[in-house]
């Protein structure tokens, strides 16, 4: 059974739209802070600043050497590689296909950063007395939101079993 291919456009627009938006936003936050900046926006919770990350979610592997940054882009190259084939191929389910795209510009999102300045670029900063959530930018929230649509998307939507072929030789 072969399965259904999908159109891409508005999925890849989706992507496009989170790609443009976080590279917008970034380069006003570098245009307008100085590194380690901090402007309050919600006293006590929510400011603005300007950090870099060179290596991946909360920092993980950040003072690896450098190898880091390559490594961190080819596996976001082969992660959307791979969720752009599924949403083509209709492996997920309306949400999934919207939540995969998001993870794709999300990703993209941040290999620009690395590539043009050889970490990501983070500004949002949440925290509530001592403790802290580390800064993030609009390309890791549209990656977190995808993520959870594709969970969610793995509960309603169940990919069909190839039919066997039950034919005898």
């Amino acid at each position: 059974m072969q399965q259904e291919k999908v159109g891409l456009g508005k999925y890849m627009a989706l992507a496009a739209v989170a790609i443009v938006l976080d590279q917008l936003i970034k380069t006003l936050i570098v245009q307008q802070f100085s590194y380690m900046e901090r402007v309050n926006v919600i006293p006590n919770f929510f400011d603005l600043t300007l950090v870099y990350n060179p290596g991946a979610a909360f920092s993980f592997l950040a003072d690896a050497g450098g190898w880091q940054k390559f490594f961190f882009m080819g596996l976001a190259v082969v992660i959307c590689a791979y969720l752009i084939r599924a949403i083509a191929k209709n492996e997920f389910g309306g949400i999934g296909k919207w939540g995969a795209a998001m993870i794709v510009g999300g990703a993209i999102g941040n290999v620009v950063d690395r590539l043009i300045h050889g970490h990501v670029i983070d500004f949002l900063l949440f925290y509530y007395q001592e403790w802290y959530y580390p800064a993030f930018n609009i390309a890791d929230s549209f990656i977190c939101v995808g993520a959870v649509l594709l969970v969610i998307d793995s509960f309603r939507h169940k990919p069909k079993k190839p039919e066997k072929n039950t034919q005898a030789a």
